[in-house]
């Protein structure tokens, strides 16, 4: 079935010497990947398709025609093109390392072929929201609460005064259990589900930021199967952008 779809680039991984691999989010049809041959040659098919390597860096908007095969299978893309340049994602190092950061945490937390359309929005939105502001201190931790909408484990905030976060349950509780967040953490957590992008990005000191952060993917952790916590800490610790 060939398609025209905005895509956001979750993922590109080389493919022997001249080709890739590309996992990206579709608007249409979710997540798909694809396979890029000669992505790197300068060859007259690869040109053909417009592909550029830039296409294909973390969380770039593309706009793609694309034959879906729906089988499995490696699906293949007919026509590529950016569907809002980025003004500065991609040349600051501060947001450049955001994106990467944000990149893994979907590549290991979004994993099926199926329609989202509402979680496609909201990624855009923020994504143009990240280029076109200075103020980002908070917006991955923000970006990755909000995401938890979609995800379909958004925390229960009707007892949200209550003074523990129960993390495996996602609510708000009068008692300590031995999955649940300590008073300050909590504390934490709440004052971020309180958060916009818009917001005041200093309401979080440094050790406060990585606090919350941790607490994130721990949650995150807790409720998606699979979700490779070690490794993403691994890749980020001591990242400026933690700081």
């Amino acid at each position: 079935m060939q398609v025209k779809t905005k895509a956001i680039v979750i993922s590109s991984i080389k493919f022997q010497e001249k080709s890739l691999i590309v996992k990206c989010f579709t608007q249409s049809d979710g997540l798909k990947s694809y396979f890029v041959r000669n992505a790197f040659s300068g060859s007259k098919s690869s040109r053909s398709l417009g592909t550029k390597i830039a296409y294909f860096q973390p969380l770039t908007i593309l706009e793609i025609e694309a034959v879906h095969k729906n089988k499995g299978t490696l699906e293949n893309f007919k026509e590529i093109k950016i569907s809002t340049p980025f003004q500065s994602i991609h040349s600051d190092i501060y947001k450049s390392t955001i994106v990467m950061f944000i990149s893994e945490i979907l590549h290991h937390s979004i994993h099926e072929e199926e329609k989202n359309e509402s979680l496609f929005s909201f990624l855009e939105t923020a994504l143009l929201w990240l280029d076109h502001h200075d103020e980002i201190a908070n917006f991955h931790l923000i970006l990755l609460l909000e995401t938890t909408k979609y995800l379909g484990f958004y925390p229960d905030i009707s007892d949200i005064e209550m003074p523990f976060f129960e993390m495996t349950e996602g609510v708000f509780t009068p008692f300590h259990a031995i999955s649940s967040l300590t008073e300050h953490e909590t504390n934490l957590f709440r004052k971020l589900i309180s958060l916009k992008f818009e917001n005041d990005q200093k309401t979080f000191h440094v050790i406060e930021r990585q606090i919350v952060l941790k607490i994130l993917i721990d949650y995150y952790s807790f409720h998606l199967d699979g979700f490779k916590k070690t490794k993403i800490a691994r890749g980020f610790k001591g990242s400026f952008f933690l700081d």
